[in-house]
């Protein structure tokens, strides 16, 4: 029998971090870094690096639901990102590093408004500026080959060193639980 998977399109700041810490999720088939959200069809990195054709970067997430939550792909979403931050994580300032979530069904759209409306009542100092989308009509599109698996293939440089490696670090001493490596 196969799997039935499902897909969520995240954008958390650089897709690099992103890609990274949700490849290590049990239940998590496949992570694409790409761009979704804007106006020109199949843009490149150095199109939407200019912060005008409206596209964001993003991971697309194919996930088994029957190993792993939609609610737990938010958990790690907003644990490892910054949602209060409009157009900027960390260093990476423009459009294209929004905090998004583009919902592919309408039972993703409830649950991320209801997350978020959580977040908000939680008190957790700012309010949430994460946009809650629909996956627009051109869709998802995949970044250049040297993006994918950037942290898998760069280890060693000093971007995933520095930015990438603690990211990875905190999520696995933090949701051991989740993780591909953790024993049930």
């Amino acid at each position: 029998m196969a799997t039935k998977t499902e897909i969520a399109i995240f954008g958390g700041g650089c897709f690099w971090c992103t890609e990274a810490i949700f490849n290590e999720l049990r239940g998590v088939m496949s992570v694409m870094s790409g761009y979704a959200g804007g106006t020109v069809k199949n843009p490149t990195y150095e199109q939407v690096c200019t912060g005008t054709t409206g596209h964001a970067e993003v991971i697309r997430i194919e996930y088994d639901p029957a190993q792993i939550a939609f609610h737990d792909l938010l958990t790690i979403f907003f644990a490892t990102h910054d949602p209060t931050t409009l157009n900027r994580q960390g260093n990476d300032v423009g459009t294209q590093y929004r905090s998004v979530i583009f919902y592919t069904t309408e039972e993703q759209e409830r649950e991320a408004q209801k997350f978020i409306k959580n977040l908000d009542a939680g008190g957790i100092g700012q309010p949430v500026v994460t946009e809650v989308v629909p996956l627009p009509g051109g869709g998802f599109y995949p970044a250049e080959d040297y993006h994918r698996d950037y942290f898998k293939k760069n280890a060693g440089a000093p971007y995933c060193q520095l930015i990438i490696e603690p990211k990875v670090t905190a999520l696995q001493e933090k949701f051991q639980e989740l993780l591909k490596t953790h024993s049930k």
